[in-house]
């Protein structure tokens, strides 16, 4: 930063008094200078007083010379000067100039000292080497030759924006930052803030490409929006590079809505104010986004349409967001969907709604393209879909997230978006595993989306063995499995192969079970617990997956088909119709001897306690 002195007189202005004014709670500041010569001239700026002297002032300002026309009147003079700009600040240093008191210039306080100089019309007409021409010097040989100088003064003229207008300092100031942002980076001899994670650490010989987007990112945002403006006008600068400023100046002004856990709405804008603020920035950052594709990344545009979501930005600013963001879906990663979300009115954790709306767009611009681009559009589809599916994977964990959330996501995909359906199963057995307590119909809904025709061997291994699917899923699994002529799972999964790592598994599986008989390695393990003292509730579990009459009817039927190519959909429904009906059986039965059970305990304790007292 550059600076100009002048004057070489000590600083004698002092504060007098402090006056209450007409007995109301206004007090008037009396600002006085040692001088030699009494007060004969007294300027009013607001709420303070300048007791002064003609023979200082007069000489250098018109405006006064115009408003004391007699200047050997020996009464004393009072003026007032509300409207000046820059205030009583701005009007002091135009007093010690006068005065010949030391100031300092920089570009700090150059717009208000410039502004109040023209208003009092402290030019070379009225005094030759006057405080207009000085500060015009240090504006052209200093601040519009240093980058942080002309950054500084223009973001000190949104305090003055009118009369900064007028008199020419924006425009002059736009000028010179947009030429050395627009000058090579090997010519950049100038000081810059740049504090991109690890750049430090490393030795760079070159400035960066986007050397400039962190200090224009401490401008107004209409200023702002005056750079970008003016840099895309006069020369075609790379599309990503216009999007890494925009994104430098959405991480400064803009809340943070990428955090993993959720922020209360009170932190993200705590007054209407506030609110009004951050929906001007981000529906201008929005419209300044360059149209080429790549421009900003995905995640970029999915934290601005969650943070447009919270504020409450205008309809037309959230549609632009989801249009843009689902021409990249394609790109994001799984942590860019990852977004909390931050209304207090719902319990669960992720913001499934947004990525929906995203997916819905997408599919509404790739059906118009699949006509067209049938290569492409397939290869964009089932990379969308593999996304979706990690994607539920995620969310599937959080225990609040309903049921039907989870569906309606998984049902918005074509079934060209899937080549099969193990990361589907995947997403389906992580959400049964964290939440045990959904009901029986809430299971058939979430498995009804599961197209056991999908499935590969190895994953068809597993849900023969997951306790958690309904009975109807599995068996539908074996049928499949069976009717599209593949081999036994027997055969699939050898006896020292195990099951992938990525799909969860509900109990372990040895090396000599029989894996054409899925009962048999729980039975098993059962048999093993119960040598060990838990007899009780082994035996229960050893009843509910004993291979039934009713299973060995299915695979009884399974080789008929495969053998004389008959059609048994509707024995086989029938007879897992007749398992369904036993389990509810089962379970009312195993109910009502829990309720015997504990009427006898309490019979008991109750005798034993009459049997004390005699």
């Amino acid at each position: 930063m550059k600076y100009m002195k002048l004057g070489t007189r000590p600083d004698t202005f002092f504060t007098e008094e402090a006056t209450r004014y007409d007995n109301r709670s206004i007090y008037i500041l009396m600002r006085s200078v040692l001088f030699d010569l009494p007060v004969d001239l007294v300027i009013q700026i607001n709420n303070t007083k300048f007791l002064l002297h003609q023979i200082q002032l007069l000489p250098k300002c018109g405006l006064l010379q115009r408003l004391c026309p007699d200047s050997n009147d020996p009464n004393e003079v009072q003026v007032e000067l509300h409207d000046i700009p820059g205030g009583e600040e701005a009007f002091e240093l135009c007093a010690k100039f006068c005065y010949g008191i030391t100031i300092n210039l920089s570009a700090h306080n150059f717009v208000p000292a410039f502004c109040a100089a023209k208003f009092l019309r402290m030019t070379e007409s009225v005094y030759r080497g006057n405080f207009v021409l000085k500060l015009e010097a240090f504006f052209n040989s200093c601040i519009l030759e240093g980058w942080k100088d002309s950054i500084v003064t223009l973001q000190t003229t949104a305090k003055l924006p009118e009369w900064s207008e007028n008199l020419g300092i924006v425009r002059r100031c736009i000028d010179s930052i947009v030429e050395k942002i627009l000058t090579h980076p090997s010519k950049v001899t100038w000081s810059y803030n740049y504090t991109r994670p690890g750049y430090a650490e490393k030795r760079h010989h070159s400035v960066p490409k986007d050397w400039w987007t962190e200090d224009i990112s401490d401008l107004d945002i209409d200023l702002f929006r005056c750079i970008v403006t003016a840099v895309r006008s006069i020369s075609i600068l790379p599309s990503p590079l216009i999007g890494e400023a925009l994104h430098v100046y959405a991480c400064k002004w803009l809340p943070n809505t990428s955090s993993k856990s959720r922020i209360p709405e009170s932190s993200v804008s705590q007054t209407e104010e506030t609110m009004e603020k951050q929906r001007k920035v981000l529906e201008s950052i929005v419209s300044m986004i360059p149209t080429d594709r790549g421009s900003v990344s995905i995640g970029f545009l999915l934290r601005l349409l969650s943070l447009a979501n919270i504020i409450e930005a205008n309809h037309s600013t959230k549609a632009e967001l989801i249009r843009r963001s689902s021409r990249q879906l394609e790109e994001a990663t799984v942590n860019d969907l990852i977004i909390p979300l931050h209304s207090s009115l719902d319990q669960h954790f992720y913001d499934i709604d947004l990525v929906g709306a995203v997916l819905e767009s997408f599919l509404a611009q790739w059906r118009r393209q699949a006509s067209r681009e049938n290569g492409e559009s397939l290869i964009s589809i089932r990379k969308v879909g593999k996304l979706i599916d990690s994607y539920l994977q995620m969310v599937a964990r959080d225990v609040n997230m309903p049921v039907s959330k989870i569906v309606s996501l998984a049902e918005l995909l074509p079934e060209i978006a899937r080549s099969d359906h193990d990361e589907l199963y995947k997403a389906i057995n992580i959400y049964l595993k964290e939440h045990i307590d959904i009901s029986k119909a809430e299971k058939k809904r979430l498995c009804r989306i599961l197209d056991c025709r999908k499935l590969s061997p190895e994953v068809c291994a597993h849900v023969a063995r997951n306790e958690r699917l309904p009975l109807r899923t599995v068996v539908q699994v074996l049928f499949f499995d069976q009717e599209r002529g593949s081999k036994p799972i027997s055969r699939k999964l050898q006896p020292t192969e195990t099951i992938p790592k990525s799909i969860e598994h509900p109990r372990s599986v040895t090396k000599n079970e029989d894996h054409s008989k899925p009962w048999r390695g729980i039975e098993k393990q059962a048999n093993q617990v119960k040598s060990e003292g838990q007899s009780s509730e082994i035996e229960s579990v050893t009843k509910a997956t004993t291979p039934s009459s009713e299973m060995k009817k299915i695979q009884q039927m399974m080789r008929r088909k495969s053998d004389s190519g008959v059609q048994p959909e509707s024995e086989i429904k029938k007879v897992v119709k007749e398992m369904e009906i036993r389990e509810v059986g089962v379970s009312e039965n195993k109910l009502e001897s829990k309720k015997e059970t504990v009427r006898k305990s309490k019979s008991g304790g109750h005798r034993s306690h009459k049997d004390g007292n005699k």
